[in-house]
């Protein structure tokens, strides 16, 4: 299994977000490759001294910040193994829930979270992405409660090949979905953020 966690200045929760992944992991052959999106704080070099000391941790450096899309294709493209799982580097989602999603891949392809007792402030990120979701969901179909959530498990075939850009990451579950994937969604913990600073806010309604 790869995990594929994209990183933009969380120097404050690096170390513990790994302890977590391993421990979460136990019992599970594994790799976690970290993409550093062009952090300026002390992550690239938390993040290099994780690979020195564990081996199952990968570490791609982007030399400036091109967004979470492209820290995920990065990913993405340099996972060895047939199951991919994605989250965010916040700690804000919980590696613990990782096993319970890899059990139900016998019977579906993609496995999605759903962050249903969201930690986040109501006006600026749960409202507007309630009302997100509920236009995507209408206008493709593929109905979810939940496409910010970055917490996903899915069947490396499906995904390999979709080019992604701008805030398309989002709509991953979209494109498996019309290739014929099987998709569930699954609700999943939501920690409140504790380090670090959030990179998402109102500018990205209008990309989305």
């Amino acid at each position: 299994m790869s995990i594929c966690v994209p990183v933009y200045e969380e120097e404050g929760n690096l170390k513990r977000l790994h302890a977590a992944i391993v421990t979460a992991m136990s019992g599970i052959e594994f790799e976690v490759l970290y993409v550093n999106d062009g952090s300026r704080d002390n992550s690239a070099r938390i993040l290099d001294t994780l690979a020195e000391d564990d081996p199952r941790a990968k570490v791609l450096h982007f030399v400036r910040n091109y967004g979470q899309t492209a820290a995920l294709t990065a990913g993405i493209r340099h996972a060895q193994a047939p199951v991919l799982v994605t989250m965010d580097a916040d700690l804000q989602n919980d590696p613990a829930d990782i096993p319970g999603m890899l059990a139900l891949l016998g019977e579906h392809d993609v496995v999605c979270g759903w962050r249903r007792d969201r930690q986040d402030a109501v006006l600026t990120r749960t409202l507007p992405s309630r009302i997100a979701n509920a236009l995507i969901s209408k206008l493709s179909n593929v109905h979810l409660h939940d496409y910010g959530c970055t917490l996903r498990v899915y069947k490396r075939e499906y995904i390999k090949d979709i080019p992604l850009y701008g805030e398309m990451h989002r709509f991953i579950p979209i494109y498996v979905t019309w290739a014929g994937a099987r998709i569930v969604e699954v609700p999943v913990r939501h920690h409140a953020r504790t380090q670090g600073v959030s990179k998402y806010g109102l500018s990205r309604i209008p990309k989305v």
